[in-house]
């Protein structure tokens, strides 16, 4: 946004807050929660497919899962959920759960193991984008029935190999991880679908929450379960607006017409924070923003252009300014706080040092496409990179979209450069590690598309077998320097600019507590929340 737009936003915004003012504010009902936020990414609700953002929020407060993250003690970990207990083999390789007695589904149908084991199988078998994080345990929908499988309260899953439990564990919480209602789902199957194409758009949850409905790009609506196990929600309603301006998100929680605005820009916050009645939160998150290179393009698989693209962004300008206390510089693909972190961040801008790196590649007069989604930091960034790639004689094209279409073709190996974000699935260094640096069949027909490094063709030059062999490491001291050290090589030959580290600043009215997206370690929670 230039300067004089930026000042025809904040003139209607004075505007309009000076008119407000002179009346009362308005209030949303006690036991109903409303958010504003950008939920364009939504695809799907089906927790055996959903991948994004938005969609996370959606499953962690419609869906059980065997174990869980507490928002209100997410530093501990994971804790017993739908699963009470649980036991591990002698050979580390078969973990048996314990079903929770009592526990219903939204339709009042009981939570079996019967029904664990079909959420997880059918995640195996319908094979959709987040499917690695159980077929990576050596689960094939050929033998899922034998490794996946349930003896009357008890759920048994056995995997390929030991793995350390707390890796398995972390796995079962994430988004595909939910655990669903099989007798309402597979009565809504439509040839041989496992209900996906009714689980798109409906829920079939035990959780807090039960899906209302989703408008795509309009609004998603949750109703509260009142007979959840853990205890009723204080917020019987919680409506997420899809809001896409931060301009229109301030106004609207200053005006009292949401709680809760998620995508305010700096200069929003820092103008809402004089408000009265709203109080700014901050969370580290584990998102990064990231910029890939298409390992199919012939001018960026060259390893000297790789690292020519990463002295062409200005970290620090960008955090300084229209990033400002919103994101900090990260260069590694572990988020801090993680498990194997690194702190070293060796690219800084040089214009000269990419000159360099390029003529030294033999390459000149560079045009590249960029996709990006259409959310304003997003935007900015490009510009920023596109301003200083032209200065190093690269000319780069801005594709925005939105969040499906620029996906659809980044999943797709069609985008020369992608300019997006990505957050953890579950907190362990292998969801990152597992994805930037590990691409076991780089063939088109692989379809692998939950992995990052396989979107974009790189076959990660023995990353791939570093990355396997941490993930079976049980030594923590060991795994940590296994970890410290594929990042070291990663940052240096890789086709991933990894740019920044989320700090999520939500603005709230000052009567909404407990509030939590999730930190590092996974999505927002509401069931937690009072007013």
């Amino acid at each position: 946004m230039n300067a004089f737009n930026r000042l025809l936003t904040s003139a209607a915004i004075g505007l309009a807050v000076s008119v407000t003012s002179l009346t009362a504010y308005a209030e949303t009902p006690a036991n109903m929660l409303v958010i504003a936020h950008r939920i364009d990414d939504v695809t799907t609700v089906d927790p055996a497919e959903s991948f994004e953002f938005a969609g996370s929020d959606i499953s962690r407060n419609v869906y059980g899962r065997l174990v869980n993250l507490d928002p209100n003690d997410l530093a501990a970990g994971y804790k017993p959920d739908l699963a009470e207990s649980w036991d591990v083999s002698e050979d580390g390789k078969t973990i048996t759960f314990t079903m929770r007695e009592g526990v219903t589904f939204h339709s009042g149908n009981p939570v079996r193991a019967e029904d664990a084991a079909f959420s997880l199988q059918r995640a195996v078998i319908l094979n959709k984008t987040p499917a690695f994080i159980l077929t990576q345990f050596g689960f094939t929908p050929e033998n899922v029935a034998e490794t996946i499988k349930a003896d009357g309260n008890k759920l048994i899953i056995t995997t390929d190999q030991k793995y350390a439990t707390s890796f398995v564990l972390n796995c079962l919480t994430a988004t595909i991880g939910g655990i669903v209602d099989k007798e309402v789902v597979m009565a809504n199957e439509v040839d041989g679908d496992m209900g996906n194409t009714w689980l798109k758009t409906n829920s079939a949850g035990s959780g807090p929450y039960k899906l209302d409905s989703w408008k795509p790009n309009e609004s998603v609506t949750l109703s509260s379960n009142p007979g959840y196990y853990a205890g009723a929600p204080a917020m019987e309603r919680v409506i997420v607006r899809h809001v896409l301006e931060s301009a229109s998100q301030r106004l609207l929680l200053e005006r009292g017409d949401i709680d809760i605005a998620r995508n305010l820009n700096p200069e929003d916050v820092a103008g809402a924070s004089q408000a009265d009645g709203v109080k700014i939160a901050d969370e580290l998150k584990g998102r990064l923003m990231y910029l890939a290179l298409n390992q199919k393009h012939p001018e960026l698989s060259k390893p000297e252009v790789r690292q020519a693209f990463k002295y062409l962004v200005d970290y620090e300008g960008m955090k300084n300014s229209f990033l400002s206390g919103q994101y900090t510089i990260h260069q590694n693909f572990l988020p801090a706080t993680y498990l194997g972190a690194s702190e070293e961040n060796p690219f800084s801008f040089n214009i000269e040092k990419a000159k360099e790196l390029l003529a030294a590649a033999g390459v000149e007069g560079l045009e590249v496409e960029i996709g990006v989604r259409e959310a304003q930091e997003r935007i900015e960034i490009g510009q920023s990179f596109q301003n200083a790639a032209a200065q190093a004689g690269i000319k780069v094209n801005i594709t925005v979209g939105t969040a499906k279409q620029i996906l659809a073709r980044y999943r797709a190996r069609e985008l020369d450069v992608y300019l997006g974000a990505w957050g953890p699935d579950y907190p362990d260094p292998q969801t990152n590690a597992g994805t930037f640096a590990y691409n076991p069949d780089n063939s088109d027909e692989a379809n692998a598309t939950g992995l990052l490094a396989w979107r974009n063709s790189w076959d990660t030059g023995g990353l791939t077998e570093k990355v396997a062999a941490a993930v079976t490491e049980g030594d923590r001291d060991k795994r940590v320097r296994m970890y410290l050290d594929i990042q070291a090589e990663f940052r240096e030959t890789s086709p991933f600019v990894v740019m920044f580290q989320q700090i999520e600043q939500s603005a709230l009215r000052d009567n909404v507590t407990d509030w939590s997206t999730g930190q590092a370690v996974t999505s927002a929670a509401y069931w937690q929340v009072t007013k």
